[in-house]
């Protein structure tokens, strides 16, 4: 299938950029079915460079959350074509998405979704030994030291702050070194003066790693500390500009 981008909705890739991590076209998401069938993402045209910042803004109701499901394979497209970290999402199954998402996307989402009965170091390094990767626990102790966590490795998720709960699924996301890392409202469960501290490690580790990095938000101070912001306003792109 032929990939097709718009040059609207791409303003920050060039020629000398490496390959997208993203690409899509006429990307569109049905939910149900006859009269009950409802289009969430009517043809959306995206393209990511690798290693960019990328805001997803927009309020409530606009797509935005079902575009990130679509774009890291959480959710199947109804129609249209997409690559993500050059895997051919469109045409996969779920069991063959969920297997291409190991260990090339990372998810940071408001709730946190540890796992209750396991550590700190067991929520980071039990995704790392279901992927297969060697040394699950260093890397994981390793991980949770960068975010500033290293005295919590055997605590349990009841036992941490929020902001710390978020600290050990930012260091989940990002132990398996993935290419693209999403993160949905990420911020949304903490107050300011942790969110802010959060974001900050966020865009750090992000660096510091070299991964694409797409935040879900409808916050435009956060989304204009990306290097580019997507508007979505009713399915579709409204805007698309460098911050």
């Amino acid at each position: 299938m032929g990939i097709v981008t718009s040059p609207s909705h791409s303003p920050a890739q060039s020629l000398a950029q490496p390959s997208p991590t993203i690409i899509a076209h006429d990307l569109r998401l049905t939910l149900g079915s006859g009269d009950g069938a409802v289009e969430i993402l009517k043809g959306i045209d995206l393209t990511v460079p690798q290693g960019q910042t990328l805001a997803l803004l927009g309020p409530s109701g606009s797509g935005k959350s079902s575009l990130m499901a679509v774009l890291c394979g959480l959710e199947r497209a109804s129609s249209g074509a997409l690559q993500v970290a050059g895997q051919d999402f469109v045409g996969m199954d779920e069991d063959a998405l969920a297997r291409a998402r190991r260990g090339r996307i990372g998810v940071v989402l408001q709730a946190f979704h540890l796992l209750p009965t396991m550590t700190a170091l067991e929520n980071v390094a039990t995704p790392l030994e279901l992927a297969g990767m060697p040394d699950a626990h260093a890397r994981a102790e390793a991980e949770l030291r960068s975010v500033g966590l290293g005295h919590r490795l055997s605590h349990y998720p009841a036992q941490l702050s929020g902001g710390e709960q978020q600290r050990v699924a930012i260091a989940r996301a990002l132990a398996p070194r993935p290419a693209l890392v999403f993160a949905d409202e990420p911020t949304g469960n903490l107050d300011a003066a942790t969110g802010a501290a959060i974001i900050d490690l966020l865009f750090a580790r992000r660096a510091e790693t070299g991964a694409t990095l797409l935040i879900i938000t409808h916050d435009e101070t956060l989304a204009h500390r990306c290097e580019r912001v997507v508007t979505i306003g009713d399915g579709r792109i409204a805007s698309d500009t460098l911050a």
